[in-house]
Formats: C-alpha cells, sequence, structure tokens
C-alpha cells in the first residue's frame, strides 16, 4: 500500500489561492489514480477531485471546476491540489487519497494521507 502525507494547509482570505501537496512512498504508486477528498465539521467527505498518475487525466466535482488545479510531479511522487478564487464553503480538512481503480466514492481508495485543514475567512 502507498503511504501518503499532505501539507500546506492554512488559512486564506476569500479569493485568495493555496497550494497543497501530497508526498507518496511507495514502489507502485505510478499505477494509482490519486484523489483529493474534504471534509468540513458536520458534513460527509466529498470528492474534490482526481489525477490519473499514468497520463494526467483530471477530474473536478463541479464545486470546484474551474478554480482548482490538480497536477503531478513525476520524479517527487507528489501531487498538487492548486486552489484558487477560495470560498468560506471550501473550509475543510482536506485528504489525499490512492486508489487502483479511480471513482469518487471514498470506498474506492485504500490509502489515505492524515489531512491538512484548509481555513477561508471571508
Amino acid at each position: 500500500q502507498v503511504q501518503l502525507l499532505e501539507s500546506g494547509g492554512g488559512l486564506a482570505q476569500a479569493g485568495g489561492s493555496l497550494r497543497l501537496s501530497c508526498t507518496a512512498s511507495g514502489r507502485t504508486f505510478s499505477s494509482y489514480v490519486m484523489g483529493w477528498f474534504r471534509q468540513a465539521p458536520g458534513k460527509e467527505r466529498e470528492f474534490v477531485g482526481n489525477i490519473n498518475w499514468k497520463d494526467g487525466w483530471t477530474y473536478y466535482a463541479d464545486s470546484v471546476k474551474g478554480r482548482f488545479t490538480i497536477s503531478r510531479d513525476i520524479a517527487k511522487n507528489t501531487v498538487y491540489l492548486q486552489m484558487n478564487s477560495l470560498k468560506p464553503e471550501d473550509t475543510a480538512v482536506y485528504y489525499c487519497a490512492a486508489s487502483t481503480v479511480g471513482g469518487i466514492d471514498t470506498r474506492r481508495y485504500g490509502s489515505w494521507g492524515q489531512g491538512t485543514q484548509v481555513t477561508v475567512s471571508s
């Protein structure tokens, strides 16, 4: 299984930007779909977006489409979540996850990072 570690969370003002990083270890990492999820207080964990490690194809939830961008650095085994035009409703703990099959369902992802807090003030 892949070990994942998120970083880059913090406080931003509405309209601002943050970039999250997820660094992975494991020899099979290149075969995974890497997903970003978030969980706000009192809410279920929700899908943000994902990227196919092999070809770089991305898919985003409608709530973040056009504002968030997922990319990868193959040499560093790192996936990024660039968050622009942040809104207070983006406030959540953000998790990086790895899946062998992809999808938007949390049950499809077998490896998870510890999460990093993102807080957006109004």
